[in-house]
């Protein structure tokens, strides 16, 4: 399975950790799920898995298992995910070199065509 997704090296060190200090063992993976949403363009969220579930995909990113559902691996074609991490956010960001910006009326501000910020409270255990 071949998608076009980078992981920026501070995105990639994150998922690392999270699956490192996961508890689940060798071959656990970083699961993340992405679905269309909004004006930033996507809602995510994501977990670490033992094993992929049935339907993902598990790319090997330079050591990393990433469990990519089909919706996620449609969406995530060609976007860049990063991981930012300041004093006032920290969490995963994507970005779209393909998205439009945002017209509608209901946006707080303009931002970046395509990018979303994914705190780390959305972090669900199972």
């Amino acid at each position: 399975m071949s998608i076009n997704v980078t992981l920026t090296p501070a995105a990639k060190r994150f998922m690392a950790r999270m699956v490192r200090f996961s508890g689940q063992g060798e071959g656990a993976g970083f699961r993340l799920l992405v679905s269309a949403g909004g004006c930033s363009g996507y809602n995510s969220e994501f977990s670490v898995e033992a094993t992929p579930k049935t339907g993902d995909a598990a790319l090997d990113v330079e050591g990393l298992r990433l469990f990519l559902p089909a919706e996620s691996r449609l969406l995530l074609e060609g976007v860049t995910i990063d991981f930012v991490d300041t004093p006032t956010q920290s969490g995963l960001s994507f970005f779209n070199p393909n998205a439009a910006p945002c017209a509608c009326s209901s946006s707080e501000k303009a931002t970046v065509p395509g990018v979303v910020k994914v705190g780390l409270e959305s972090i669900k255990r199972a």
